[in-house]
């Protein structure tokens, strides 16, 4: 048992984060010293590809490890020693633990919305989901999806290429999907997995006026919780899953790995609504 944890989290545009927070009062449940600290990339005038440096003095500090967010998941993997099986599939990381003198990342995401969906939605229909982005929370969700046993995960990005390639590396359930227009008015439910929504990419990712109040919405934007996508989906009628589910169950997992300890679930989603309220 280590006397002491230090961790953090790479990203950019991170200070409205409630993971810090998070973890640190589940570790204070548990009696352990531990602290969490942000490496905003925007503060410190560092760009995406200094991950790599960010990580080597990460773990000069004594880090435990990291958390990884936009838009560093997949810029991390080449400054790893490892990589878990899950991550490897996924092409993205975002949990990195120091090993002694290894780095090994892991993937949370995946297994953060699969557990939010199945609790939030239990019994949506998986036949024809939309998914919107094809980066590291794309991947997470499309491997998640398919895990519940989806019947077609249909992948649309504004990188058109990249919306292919996820596809392409994934089984044949997964697939490019065309015309927003088009797929959203065939799919069972929608998946929105980019930033837009966030604080500092306020927006709706779809036109408002192509939801339709039969399909399920999830959102994987966690700040602010009511993006401008849950709010107009609601007010459609709407079935909705937000992004808060799947950022407790993603740190849950990212905690277990930290500590080697089995923190407690339900605990920590009373603690982030109570977080989430103070900051709104």
């Amino acid at each position: 048992m280590h006397d002491g944890y230090l961790v953090g989290l790479i990203g950019s545009g991170i200070g409205p984060s409630l993971s810090p927070a998070l973890h640190e009062r589940e570790a204070a449940e548990l009696g352990l010293d531990y602290r969490y600290r942000r490496w905003d990339l925007d503060d410190l005038g560092e760009p995406p590809s200094a991950v790599g440096e960010l990580l080597a003095r990460a773990r000069a500090e004594g880090y435990r490890g990291l958390n990884i967010t936009h838009p560093c998941k997949q810029l991390v993997l080449d400054h790893l020693d490892e990589v878990d099986e899950d991550a490897a599939a996924l092409g993205a990381v975002n949990t990195v633990v120091f090993d002694g003198p290894r780095a090994v990342g892991h993937n949370t995401d995946h297994s953060g919305f699969a557990r939010s969906l199945r609790r939030g939605l239990p019994d949506a229909a998986l036949d024809r989901v939309l998914l919107l982005g094809a980066g590291g929370a794309g991947a997470a969700v499309a491997h998640a999806l398919l895990g519940l046993e989806a019947g077609e995960v249909r992948i649309v990005d504004l990188d058109a290429e990249r919306a292919a390639a996820l596809a392409a590396s994934l089984p044949e359930r997964a697939v490019t999907g065309g015309h927003l227009d088009d797929e959203l008015e065939k799919a069972d439910g929608l998946v929105h997995a980019t930033p837009t929504g966030m604080a500092a990419h306020p927006g709706l990712p779809v036109p408002a006026a192509l939801l339709r109040p039969e399909m399920w919405v999830a959102d994987v934007v966690y700040r602010p919780l009511a993006t401008g996508l849950v709010l107009a989906a609601r007010q459609l009628g709407c079935r909705v899953l937000d992004g808060g589910g799947m950022a407790v169950f993603q740190a849950v997992d990212a905690f277990r790995l930290f500590t080697g300890l089995e923190p407690n679930a339900e605990r920590m989603l009373r603690h982030f609504a109570e977080l989430e309220g103070a900051h709104v």
